[in-house]
């Protein structure tokens, strides 16, 4: 069956998605029967009318290649801003901007019959995507529209070339037929590019045509995102209810999807988008509540979105599809990506209805879910470095909700030293410019890294790329139900395995760098052990800033011992025979993640393991960055070893004399316990923080 892509009348919301860029001239295939026919753009019509703007179209409507349109006039951006155009940190991603209440208001506009098949179209709101990105094709649920990933289109139309699948209201195309629709668009995508992976996001009905073409195409390399797969719609609670349908009157037809709706996803949570969590609870609840009046009667819209004769062609229609793509999961090779409120296990085999989750409901962001499992690539490999996208707005915002009560249990108090060696509150003191490497000691479990890396990024702009262990990259670190947590946080603000090549490619692209020299047995100290550095003997990092000529900054960080007490260390732990076997095991089992092997001494001791802790009345972080260290022109110290081990030692030297400033300095704090900052800020409301001692 012949590809199709055509164009029908949704001028300000959708951007016709040019065919193949080996065309000199727009053609067009029709699909809707067996016999297919091509015809010149001259004879095209927008839902059946000769376009009022066919000429301003036919000077769009060019060789795509690496160019997309602007979201604003629908011209076409040069190959060359391509090139120069790069997100930044805090990049503006739109999300929140358009919601389900766009979605169904531009549903109004895509179900008027036009005659025409099935085809392809990249929205409007998708804007101009980076040069290179990977192909999206979004396969839709039950409605057919290709809306689905409203909320997300401006974010993911930044690094996707994105391109929606519509199967018109009336249209009867049977399964198999869709299915090699699909295939065909993957096929000749793939020999256009075959280095670059393609994305399949379906959704219910569109996640069984997925798996589908997956099956089907085991040698192209696919990346499938799958939300609701219909694969279990005969084990459905509703099966009960499906015959039904076909008997209910046609006048009370408009009352089922009110209750499709509710399958489609929680309304209240799609009422959510947008609205500013950190109100107070009445405010919140007041715009919850106008949101939802405005909403509720926009669903009855869903009856001429699925008209009755719809539903139950749809109906059958999943039937053969969920057969169709349950006999054939064995033989997908591709990366599989499940979304969901249950396990992938239970969604493939079983879903439970009330566990549908909606691409169109609040708090799920389908760009940093992508980004979280590291499944965002350019190439056949995801590369850490190189396909890394830098946090948006909208996900620094989601940061500073979720972390408000850290922050304010520990008020960081941030000094930086300029380089002139006085000591300033704030942070001008790290340079603006990298390659830039920050050296400094872990505190127990990390602890201070969350306020670190915001503050950075608050104040300056800047995204601090953190060099992790391997561990958190494995599902050692995945829980048993796999919900977004802690880790998948760190990937998404730019963590990455420690690794020379890791390194070597952040320098190289003068990359604001994170390290921490003592690993694993810093961050597992034992008791008594706070504040001492594990480093290892050899200088590891000095060589290798030497070489881009990066600057180094030394810093200490103190307060652990006022925000948590260490009650059970690994001493302690190895001296319980079940948790002492199970730490054995689990290490055993992942004796790889070990960075220091072959290392003599404390710093070999990476065992990891879950330390026993007790939480203290909150005390205060504090962050003190030394006096930068430039490397500039120092390139001799590749060769010379004594001269890279002096400025290693001189380094080390800096942070433990910034950490005994501060543990010093802090003695002077009036505002170092929690009840202190509280009341002052409460007094003093237009304070974002409370003062602390003079540096």
């Amino acid at each position: 069956m012949a590809s199709a892509v055509t164009t029908f009348g949704i001028s300000h919301h959708l951007t016709l998605n040019i065919g193949k860029p080996s065309c000199t001239r727009f053609l067009v295939q029709c699909v809707g029967g067996r016999d297919t026919s091509v015809v010149s753009y001259d004879s095209v019509k927008v839902n059946g009318v000769p376009s009022a703007v066919e000429n301003e179209r036919k000077r769009d409507l060019v060789d795509r290649g690496n160019e997309n349109r602007s979201s604003t006039n629908g011209e076409l951006k040069s190959e060359r801003g391509f090139e120069e155009e790069k997100l930044e940190a805090l990049w503006d991603d739109g999300y929140g901007t358009q919601t389900v209440k766009d979605y169904l208001d531009y549903a109004e506009e895509l179900i008027k019959p036009d005659g025409g098949p099935p085809r392809w179209f990249t929205p409007i709101s998708c804007g101009p995507h980076l040069r290179n990105s990977p192909i999206l094709l979004f396969l839709p649920g039950m409605d057919g529209l290709g809306l689905g990933l409203t909320l997300h289109h401006k974010s993911l139309g930044k690094v996707f070339d994105v391109r929606c699948m519509h199967i018109p209201v009336h249209d009867r195309t049977p399964f198999v037929e869709l299915v090699e629709w699909v295939e065909e668009t993957v096929k000749a995508e793939h020999d256009l590019s075959p280095k670059k992976p393609i994305y399949l996001v379906g959704d219910s009905f569109g996640g069984c045509l997925a798996l589908a073409v997956a099956a089907r195409n085991p040698k192209i390399d696919l990346l499938v995102v799958l939300t609701n797969p219909a694969t279990s719609f005969g084990r459905s609670q509703l099966q009960p209810l499906f015959p039904l349908f076909e008997a209910l009157p046609d006048e009370l037809h408009v009352t089922v999807p009110y209750l499709l709706s509710f399958v489609m996803g929680d309304p209240v949570k799609m009422a959510a988008v947008n609205i500013n969590t950190m109100l107070f609870p009445t405010q919140y609840l007041e715009k919850l509540a106008g949101n939802l009046t405005a909403l509720l009667p926009r669903l009855s819209r869903l009856a001429d979105i699925i008209p009755k004769a719809t539903l139950l062609w749809k109906l059958k229609l999943l039937k053969t599809a969920a057969a169709y793509a349950n006999s054939r999961l064995h033989a997908i090779k591709a990366e599989v990506l499940i979304i969901s409120r249950n396990s992938p296990a239970v969604i493939l085999f079983g879903i439970d209805p009330l566990q549908f989750v909606s691409m169109q409901e609040d708090g799920i962001n389908l760009l940093t879910i992508i980004k979280a499992t590291c499944t965002y690539r350019r190439a056949r490999k995801h590369d850490y470095v190189m396909d890394f996208l830098p946090p948006s707005k909208s996900e620094f915002k989601q940061t500073v909700v979720d972390n408000r009560w850290l922050r304010n249990f520990t008020g960081p108090v941030m000094l930086s030293t300029l380089e002139d060696g006085k000591i300033v509150r704030g942070l001008s003191g790290v340079p603006d410019e990298g390659p830039v490497l920050l050296v400094g000691n872990h505190m127990l479990m990390g602890l201070e890294l969350i306020p670190l890396v915001e503050k950075i990024l608050q104040e300056k702009k800047i995204l601090v790329r953190g060099i992790a262990h391997p561990s958190l990259f494995s599902d050692l670190m995945e829980g048993d139900n796999k919900e977004y947590s802690f880790t998948d946080n760190l990937r998404v603000y730019g963590a990455l395995p420690v690794s020379a090549s890791n390194l070597f490619k952040l320098f190289s692209t003068k990359s604001h760098v994170l390290l921490y020299p003592g690993g694993a047995r810093e961050a597992l100290h034992r008791k008594g052990e706070e504040y001492k550095l594990f480093w290892p003997d050899q200088p590891e990092f000095v060589r290798m800033a030497a070489r881009f000529g990066a600057t180094i900054v030394p810093f200490g960080v103190v307060g652990e011992d006022d925000i948590v007490e260490l009650v059970l260390d690994y001493d302690d732990l190895m001296k319980i025979p079940v948790l002492s076997d199970q730490i054995r095991r689990d290490n055993e089992r992942n004796k790889s993640f070990n960075v220091r092997a072959g290392m003599s001494g404390e710093i070999a001791n990476q065992d990891l393991y879950l330390p026993g802790l007790l939480p203290k009345v909150p005390g205060r972080l504090y962050y003190l960055f030394g006096k930068p260290i430039h490397t500039k022109g120092k390139k001799d110290m590749l060769k010379d070893k004594e001269r890279s081990r002096e400025l290693y030692l001189h380094i080390k030297s800096i942070v433990e004399a910034n950490i005994s400033y501060l543990l010093e300095k802090r003695k002077e704090d009036p505002y170092r316990g929690i009840f202190d900052r509280t009341m002052y800020r409460a007094l003093d409301a237009s304070v974002d923080q409370a003062p602390a001692f003079e540096p």
